[in-house]
């Protein structure tokens, strides 16, 4: 016991400094566990006999993330997302596994282990793509949402996966000492054949009927207690029962939570069972990698650089080439391709899932697992490196080559020019058509734009930085340019070059926050509007009203607010300095912080000598005096 507390307090240690470290440079969470293993294993040795309990009690990490993979897959949107999931995603997962299994046939593997081989190695990383892909903005890209339906598809494909090994395992074990003791366990390994059938197939029904029936009201019941620690023992209920379930049969336990989780997808306590389960299974899907960090083998590494290299760079190669070769079928756009291939070129964390399976299976010798562990772990860390190649790729096509797209033909130009008809640039579109003025409307989706057609809008398919699309808009004319695109570099791009274009041009320009609003205004803009802005100073009204202010008193405060939070915007766009951070900027710190003072005191002195400002209540004679409801305000608040 004393052992395992020693071992449990190096984990947390090492945890607590490697991932945080290693999400700060750009590597992910995923590979901070990797590297917390790999320091306490094959760096500092301090693993021990209590490595395989650990590892049994971290599996149950990837029981809870499939269980909240399964809460996320409402058919409704799995069925809208059809195309991309079984086109893009289905043929990058088949594609890779036949590849990768002829390959491996043909360096002599048995056709089993080339087969589970490629299984293990089509899958991508989601955890690295994802969190990568917010980081740098990419998500809602061509490329991003392509590869975002991709990685979906590899994490449903998981669990055909999963039912398949079984399948692929010999009939005499070849020593998984894990798989023996995971069969040993199961009630029905001795029973006939037709039997076990039976019994594995009630087991599947039964997960589907307790979750279809039988959880929600029991739910239900937790949740009447209002103790908030009966709901968690009742999400860690179903998740440890479902696994139980499923190894007493002889099943995946990662299988059963999955369905469980499908069933689940559309009940009401939905959102409170992932924010039970999800804090235990990042700590346990955590303590799964570092396990799988601790018992890699790098002596193999040191010992044959050459072919462990060769590898993980022969797999990279393979997956790209298949994703280029799917990204060109599909007709995706070139500035996508590059951020579709790279992205998925790596192996993926479910690839360690699935060794440690087949290795439990005695599919794969433990001398190839082990070789393997360290491909997908290699391939993972060059991640950002492919990133990288893809930021120089897209660098050069914006530079070279015009796009395969051309913009459309403008007939018209109007004195009001409004580059960007996203949910920002609809609303002033409407608005200022609607009283009268024409505008010139235009926007590199081409879908928005044909959806904007035909509900009576003109708009016109083209990118707004490029010269010639602003020249055919009538730049050199217009009175007024509104820059509403969604990309913030984009819309700084069109700015600049508007600006050196036209001094006189009055812009408007949207910013996605305050450092923004200073770019924009160093640029050139005329207006800045943040995007947020607006409506959460109306919100906060609300909240002065309904904590006893009057709508006169907190109108007033509003008003106030909004002319010295902008006044100030402008001072502290004085004193900001491209490229360091704000909490690294001494002077914009001091002087953010005698604005605020300012701020606070014209706020706290505006009502203070004034018992009661509010202008007096109409009411009927003998109605007594009352606060209108938020159904009855007219301007429907």
């Amino acid at each position: 016991m004393e052992n395992f507390l020693l071992l449990a307090t190096v984990y947390l240690i090492t945890m607590v400094i490697a991932v945080p470290l290693s999400a700060r440079l750009g590597l992910g969470s995923v590979l901070g566990y990797l590297i917390c293993g790999i320091l306490i294993g094959p760096v500092l040795n301090l693993t021990g006999s209590e490595m395989s309990d650990l590892q049994h009690f971290a599996e149950f990490g990837v029981v809870m993330m499939l269980f909240l993979i399964g809460l996320e897959l409402e058919p409704r949107s799995l069925w809208n997302m059809r195309r991309k999931l079984l086109g893009l995603g289905g043929a990058q997962i088949l594609g890779t596994i036949l590849l990768l299994a002829l390959i491996g046939v043909g360096l002599g593997l048995d056709w089993q282990v080339a087969l589970a081989v490629g299984m293990i190695l089509s899958l991508s990383s989601t955890a690295i793509v994802l969190q990568t892909l917010t980081e740098k903005g990419l998500m809602q890209t061509g490329g991003g949402r392509s590869a975002f339906a991709v990685l979906l598809t590899q994490d449903i494909a998981v669990i055909p996966m999963i039912a398949l090994m079984p399948l692929l395992a010999p009939l005499t074990p070849r020593g998984g000492e894990h798989g023996e003791e995971h069969i040993g366990e199961a009630l029905m390994a001795n029973l006939p054949g037709w039997a076990a059938t039976l019994a594995t197939l009630a087991a599947v029904g039964a997960v589907i009927l307790l979750g279809q029936y039988l959880i929600r009201p029991v739910f239900r019941f937790v949740v009447s207690s209002r103790l908030r620690e009966m709901e968690t023992a009742m999400a860690l209920l179903i998740v440890v029962g479902i696994a139980s379930l499923m190894i007493l049969v002889g099943l995946s336990p990662a299988l059963g939570t999955f369905l469980a989780g499908v069933m689940l997808a559309g009940s009401e306590f939905r959102h409170e069972l992932e924010s039970q389960i999800e804090p235990f299974k990042g700590l346990l899907l955590g303590l799964f990698f570092i396990t799988v960090g601790a018992g890699m083998d790098f002596q193999l590494l040191f010992d044959k650089p050459v072919p462990v290299i060769g590898i993980t760079t022969a797999l990279i190669a393979t997956k790209a080439g298949v994703l280029w070769l799917i990204a060109r079928w599909t007709k995706m756009e070139r500035k996508d391709r590059s951020l579709f291939t790279l992205s998925l070129a790596q192996a993926g964390e479910f690839g360690f899932v699935l060794i440690s399976y087949a290795v439990a299976l005695a599919i794969l010798p433990r001398d190839l697992a082990q070789g393997f562990l360290l491909v997908i772990a290699l391939s993972m860390l060059v991640t950002p490196l492919l990133f990288i190649i893809h930021s120089q790729i897209r660098r050069r096509l914006s530079e070279g080559a015009e796009p395969d797209i051309p913009g459309d033909d403008i007939d018209e130009q109007q004195p009001i020019i409004i580059a960007g008809i996203g949910r920002f640039g609809q609303v002033i579109n409407r608005m200022v058509t609607m009283s009268g003025f024409q505008t010139t409307v235009l926007d590199h989706d081409l879908k928005v734009i044909q959806v904007m057609r035909r509900f009576g809008f003109k708009g016109y398919f083209g990118d707004p930085t490029r010269p010639e699309i602003l020249a055919a808009a009538g730049l050199d004319k217009a009175r007024i340019l509104v820059a509403a695109l969604d990309d913030p570099a984009a819309n700084l791009k069109l700015i600049t070059y508007a600006r050196e274009r036209r001094p006189d041009l009055h812009i408007i320009a949207r910013a996605r926050d305050r450092v923004n609003v200073y770019q924009l205004y160093a640029a050139g803009a005329n207006d800045i509007i943040r995007e947020l802005f607006d409506s959460s100073l109306r919100a906060g009204r609300y909240v002065l009203e309904n904590a006893g202010l009057s709508e006169f008193e907190a109108a007033e405060l509003a008003k106030i607010f909004y002319r010295l939070d902008r006044a100030s915007l402008r001072e502290l766009a004085e004193v900001w300095k491209p490229g360091v951070p704000l909490e690294q900027n001494p002077e914009y710190i001091q002087r953010s912080q005698e604005l605020n003072r300012t701020l606070e005191t014209a706020l706290m002195n505006r009502f203070a000598n004034e018992p009661d400002s509010s202008p007096p209540e109409e009411k009927e004679p003998g109605q007594a005096p009352s606060r209108p409801s938020r159904e009855q305000r007219p301007d429907g608040r």
